[in-house]
């Protein structure tokens, strides 16, 4: 397993060693001190990091977080990031999402369609180091593309691939080639994991822009 990206660390909660970062509780987590798990069983990236990939993410990156729903794991990289864009479609997460951000202030709740990155541009700052991405809905390499306009040169992408969201009829491993043959677009993938047994049908993927 790689090392932990800096300001995660792991710490015992309910007797296990589990994934931790350090800021206000958002979800009914286990919390130690300042610390707060990061439960992977709610959070695809967290499951991304527990199945030991490199997702690269470091103090002080600015990130476009895409999918923020109603904060449970983008609240944990606003603990670790800097500037943290989160693009959120329904108004009811929404709500909540805004809660969060207010004891974090280098979280910024954007109610927007990840499908339409020209309706934020004007906010979000591009040369951005991340993108993660978690948005269940067809053309999900599509989003992510569309999207790379954000990042700088060597910027990363973060990517949950829901097989379900794109084809519930297919099998999941011939949706996930599917998704990554589309990614090369604008990608050079670095790693895919599945993410079992954490979220059933995902696949975890790692890209850096071409």
């Amino acid at each position: 397993m790689s090392d932990l990206p800096e300001g995660i660390q792991r710490r015992e909660f309910d007797g296990r060693q589990r994934l931790a970062t350090r800021g206000e509780p958002v979800y009914g987590e286990p919390t130690d001190g300042e610390w707060r798990c990061w439960d992977a069983g709610r959070s695809k990236l967290g499951a991304m990091i527990e199945t030991g990939m490199d997702v690269r993410l470091t103090a002080g990156d600015g990130v476009l977080y895409l999918g923020a729903a109603s904060g449970t794991t983008v609240s944990h990289v606003a603990d670790i990031a800097g500037p943290t864009y989160a693009v959120e479609f329904a108004a009811r997460p929404m709500r909540d999402l805004l809660d969060v951000a207010e004891a974090r202030e280098n979280l910024f709740p954007l109610l927007k369609d990840a499908r339409k990155p020209e309706s934020y541009s004007h906010v979000v700052e591009s040369d951005l180091d991340v993108l993660v991405q978690d948005v269940a809905t067809r053309g999900q390499a599509s989003v992510a593309v569309d999207n790379a306009r954000f990042l700088a040169d060597d910027g990363r992408l973060l990517l949950a691939i829901k097989a379900r969201s794109e084809d519930v009829t297919a099998e999941p491993d011939a949706v996930f080639d599917e998704v990554c043959e589309e990614l090369h677009e604008g990608y050079e993938i670095i790693d895919r994991e599945r993410l079992e047994p954490y979220h059933d049908d995902h696949l975890g993927v790692v890209a850096r822009r071409r």
